[in-house]
């Protein structure tokens, strides 16, 4: 953990992970070896092994657009209704998300998903 870095309540780090300057983590779950670079936030998510998060990503956790409306998952042709209006992502095993990359609340990556820098992932339109 490096300096500057805050870890809220909640949080997990499994073996060799790394977490930058300036990053911010909340009620999280980071499986071994995946990173943050710096100037991160990743709220209430779930990020898998060997997890590259380069420098200025965000992985939000409300929807403020939508009066904090409960954050829904898309999974195939299923929708999964949290139950949270506070609901980052889940992302699975060797994702790769670029700098500036913003992932909407109730986003799923699968294993190995390159989001290019300053990508949006906003997997669930909203009626």
């Amino acid at each position: 953990m490096a300096a500057g870095a805050y870890l809220r309540g909640g949080v997990y780090l499994g073996s060799n992970c790394i977490v930058g300057p300036s990053c911010e983590v909340k009620s999280s779950f980071m499986l071994g070896g995946s990173k943050l670079a710096h100037f991160n936030f990743v709220g209430d998510s779930l990020i898998g092994e060997n997890v590259n998060i380069e420098a200025g990503a965000i992985i939000a956790n409300y929807r403020n657009e939508l009066d904090g409306a409960d954050i829904k998952v898309r999974y195939a042709d299923n929708v999964i209704e949290t139950g949270v209006n506070k609901f980052g992502a889940l992302v699975g095993d060797g994702c790769k998300i670029g700098a500036n990359a913003v992932i909407a609340p109730g986003a799923l990556l699968r294993p190995n998903t390159h989001v290019p820098r300053l990508g949006l992932i906003d997997q669930f339109a909203y009626d």
